[in-house]
């Protein structure tokens, strides 16, 4: 029964210390690439409608950022540290799609010329898995969009999300000298 005991309070023991240890490093990472909030707000036709994003802002410091750190074709978690979390209070038109009211983490798959750019229903604890891959799963897409790639004359240092409505109303998203743009229309 003692060992039992002596047992358990090491198992506590190493699951607080892996905990403390966890909250350290995000500590850490998040110093790196600070954690921000869009907030865009808006009454249509007497409708209400508001959109969050949150997400963490890496800064280039001197790298080559798409093609590099960030791979073309595959997954990025579009920020840093945990997966991008994208809110709506209303229904949106993305392209030719319906994006219903609701939270979706955000993912791309950038390329030279476009993006894939992906509202996802499942919320995860971190953007990336234990392989270093991002931890999106598929078959929880709602919705996809394929948009192209604005070269920018200015260097971005650090990521950055914006939601516009003028002169159309878009989600930004920029980095280095990468802009793409997704296109809304209200429901």
């Amino acid at each position: 029964m003692k060992i039992l005991k002596i047992i358990g309070f090491v198992i506590l023991g190493i699951l607080i210390f892996l905990f403390a240890a966890f909250n350290f490093i995000k500590y850490q990472t998040k110093k790196i690439s600070p954690q921000a909030k869009v907030l865009f707000e808006k009454n249509e036709n007497g409708k209400d409608v508001k959109i969050t994003v949150e997400y963490s802002r890496p800064y280039k410091k001197g790298r080559k950022i798409f093609g590099g750190l960030v791979p073309f074709g595959e997954v990025w978690r579009t920020g840093a540290n945990e997966a991008t979390v994208f809110n709506t209070t209303s229904d949106l038109k993305v392209g030719s799609n319906t994006l219903p009211a609701g939270k979706y983490t955000l993912w791309t798959i950038p390329a030279e010329d476009s993006w894939t750019v992906i509202f996802n229903k499942k919320d995860y604890l971190w953007g990336i898995g234990d392989k270093g891959k991002a931890s999106r799963d598929p078959q929880f897409d709602a919705l996809e969009i394929k948009v192209p790639v604005e070269k920018l004359d200015k260097v971005v240092e650090q990521f950055e999300i914006q939601v516009i409505e003028k002169p159309e109303f878009k989600m930004s998203l920029a980095w280095d000298q990468t802009q793409v743009s997704v296109p809304f229309q209200l429901k």
